[in-house]
């Protein structure tokens, strides 16, 4: 055997492979090197259980996609429950210049869309963007912002139906609406819609703070066969501990927008699974951030809606709640 021959071909495979070795190496340090970052703004503060669990929704959604914080991902987040630090949280989410930012409510989109028209945005939980001038339809959504809508305006005639069900001597309903947010007025234009048929009087209580929705209610409360409807929006979940107790003082049979309403004491609850919104909100970010623009993305309405009762409430009110009720429910509380 020529042994300085057969030496020469070793040497000549450890330099091939060394060549190799060396390119794998860097190639896996570029991709452990480019992590991606995702912002997150949020209408509530840190220690919110229900956003806590719409958080680690969408960062469950993130991992089914490869997505995982730490390795390959970022994510920042801002919480702020009043407009001054949702529109700053929002400025500096937009500076970070992520590969794309989840806005969870309509007043922090519209913050977001004044902050950055280039960094791509998704939104949850915002009931009309399209009246709202956030997107330009819903199927071609245009400009830096796709998402998923909270629900259509028909909704909330159904809150009416189910609280005649549930307390059929209801006659008087005071609807809880965001006087700041054009979809506030159009929840309870639909809501009035149906009112006629069922033979029940609707009025509005707005919610611009605590003080006035207390006042509000406490003078409906003074008059029998009255009952209430909390439409959806950001200052409704701000105010949900205050809006419950008061129903509980006044004994007045309440319809929430959201099954946590229910869980915290409410009475009834019909709307959309927004846990489940937010695991899908997470497939769009996946979606953009493999290269997909939001202007392509159209966006989306809930799949999946709950029906929750709270029976201990029921039976504090001395309701006796229909037995086709309880079972068109999709969770009771007991």
């Amino acid at each position: 055997m020529d042994w300085s021959r057969a030496w020469g071909i070793m040497r000549r495979r450890d330099f091939i492979a060394g060549i190799a070795g060396s390119a794998a190496w860097h190639f896996v340090a570029r991709a452990q090197d480019k992590v991606r970052r995702i912002s997150v703004l949020l209408p509530a503060t840190a220690d919110d259980a229900e956003f806590q669990t719409r958080l680690g929704a969408f960062q469950q959604g993130l991992q089914k996609f490869g997505w995982e914080i730490g390795r390959n991902v970022r994510i920042d987040s801002r919480w702020a429950t009043n407009t001054a630090d949702i529109r700053r949280h929002a400025a500096e989410l937009a500076a970070l210049a992520p590969d794309v930012i989840l806005a969870a409510s309509s007043p922090v989109l519209a913050a977001l869309q004044q902050a950055t028209r280039t960094v791509p945005i998704v939104f949850v939980t915002v009931i009309d963007p399209v009246g709202s001038g956030f997107v330009d339809s819903l199927a071609r959504p245009g400009g830096n912002t796709t998402g998923f809508l909270l629900f259509e305006y028909s909704l909330s005639g159904k809150w009416l139906e189910l609280l005649k069900q549930i307390a059929p001597n209801v006659t008087r309903v005071a609807v809880f609406r965001d006087t700041g947010n054009p979809s506030g007025n159009a929840q309870f234009g639909a809501i009035q819609i149906v009112a006629s048929s069922l033979g029940m009087e609707v009025s509005p209580i707005n919610m611009r703070d605590a003080g006035e929705i207390e006042r509000a209610t406490a003078a409906f409360a003074r008059s029998a066969n009255g009952g209430l409807i909390l439409t959806g929006s950001a200052p409704a979940t701000l105010h949900r501990d205050l809006i419950i107790k008061l129903a509980a003082r006044g004994k007045l049979p309440a319809v929430y927008f959201a099954r946590y309403f229910v869980a915290a004491g409410g009475l009834i609850s019909y709307g959309p699974d927004f846990a489940d919104e937010h695991r899908r909100a997470a497939g769009y970010v996946d979606r953009i951030l493999n290269g997909e623009k939001p202007a392509d993305l159209p966006v989306q309405a809930p799949t999946k809606y709950q029906l929750v009762i709270n029976r201990k409430t029921a039976k504090a009110l001395g309701i006796e709640v229909p037995p086709a009720l309880l079972a068109r429910a999709d969770e009771v509380i007991e």
